[in-house]
């Protein structure tokens, strides 16, 4: 990792890899669970010290700087908020804050350029296909594409019962099948299918055992209304009744930890440059991947100069616009082996700010979205970790 050029990423928060990050923390919890000696640089051993049983709660979209808020929706998270109810941990997703790269990044340990999951939006190399992680069946072949076992497989060798809890409709996906193969799948869509699948999983294991729910409701009306508006306190309400039905009643040997993939930021309308609407931006590129907040160019051969000056002519200091080696370089996806670089464009545009790059023609419906995240301020890149021990 080369040094960070402080006037380049000003405003930025770097990933903290090995010292706070997502993929730190499940980890520490088999540290806690099975005794073996893996990296715990979160301390969860000492923090769960006696605890053989662990729920991990993800909630998708529920970044550290949106606690004050979603505490204004419900009494248990103003708890936790206030410091009256657990501890809080702060600590940083991945590179890119976005969901399938955070999730893989959770389920294995590994840093993203190792499990090769590097972005929303993924061009397949070789090809001028686009892969959405969140819609992947079973092409690419998730195991040849995502390469890195599971911690979940690692907890199941180790003695340790592993389940998801997650929406049916997510169950043998590209994305589950990267992040979590190794668990029992069971599903559950809303708060109470999941508390229920919670409750019935740990009433059936009597030895270690992790828990692990998935609930994505609150990135979901971020997304389309806002994080100012009053659908997303409806749905902070949901988490706050969610989180305690999962804290009530925990016995003194269960824990529960709670945690998400990303933030989330509301983009004004003025403050988004659309591809499809500038001839400028599209002049030299051959495939357009990553979404709004952070965007892969895959450009023309003898293109690269070119299309990196016009974008930065237009984009000005709303964005920065770096060439693929100084992103692998800085870090940002920690080691990344050959036959995952090419995964990332050309260039990388990484906007600053509240500021997006749309393409309304080709991605409509992404386009007219309120909130974003994946690029690297503190409000997407900052995530909580809220301890709860049971008893």
């Amino acid at each position: 990792m080369v040094e960070v050029p402080v006037d380049v990423l000003d405003g930025m928060v770097m990933p903290r890899y090995g010292a706070s990050s997502l993929v730190d923390l499940l980890p520490g919890v088999l540290a806690t669970l099975t005794g073996d000696p893996l990296p715990d640089p979160l301390g969860l051993a000492g923090r769960l010290h006696g605890i053989r049983r662990v729920v991990l709660l993800l909630v998708d979209g529920f970044g550290f700087h949106l606690m004050p808020a979603a505490a204004r929706a419900g009494a248990t998270l103003a708890d936790i908020d206030a410091g009256r109810l657990g501890e809080v941990l702060r600590l940083t997703t991945g590179f890119p804050s976005t969901t399938p790269t955070s999730l893989v990044g959770l389920g294995t340990g590994a840093m993203p350029g190792a499990h090769g999951v590097l972005g929303f939006h993924v061009r397949i190399p070789g090809t001028d296909r686009v892969l959405n992680h969140t819609r992947w069946a079973d092409v690419p072949d998730p195991a040849a594409w995502q390469p890195v076992p599971t911690l979940f497989t690692r907890a199941v060798e180790a003695g340790v019962a592993a389940t998801v809890v997650a929406d049916g409709a997510f169950a043998g996906s590209g994305l589950s099948v990267s992040a979590y193969r190794g668990a029992e799948y069971r599903a559950g869509g809303e708060v109470d299918e999941l508390v229920a699948g919670v409750r019935a999983t740990l009433a059936t294991r009597d030895g270690p055992a992790l828990v692990y729910v998935y609930h994505p409701d609150l990135d979901v009306t971020g997304h389309v209304y806002g994080i100012a508006s009053p659908e997303w306190q409806e749905a902070a309400a949901d988490v706050d009744r969610l989180v305690t039905m999962l804290a009530t009643g925990l016995p003194p040997d269960t824990a529960l930890l709670v945690t998400a993939d990303h933030g989330q930021l509301d983009v004004p309308p003025d403050h988004r440059f659309d591809i499809d609407r500038d001839p400028r931006l599209r002049e030299g590129v051959e495939v357009v991947a990553g979404e709004p907040r952070v965007r892969y160019l895959h450009v023309r051969r003898g293109a690269a100069d070119d299309v990196a000056d016009a974008w930065r002519g237009i984009l000005g200091d709303t964005a920065w616009v770096a060439t693929r080696q100084e992103v692998v370089d800085l870090g940002l996806f920690g080691p990344i082996p050959p036959d995952h670089v090419e995964r990332v464009g050309d260039l990388v545009v990484v906007c600053r700010r509240d500021f997006a790059v749309t393409s309304y023609g080709h991605a409509r419906r992404e386009a007219e979205l309120v909130g974003y995240h994946g690029a690297m301020t503190a409000a997407e890149m900052e995530i909580p970790l809220i301890v709860i021990r049971g008893g």
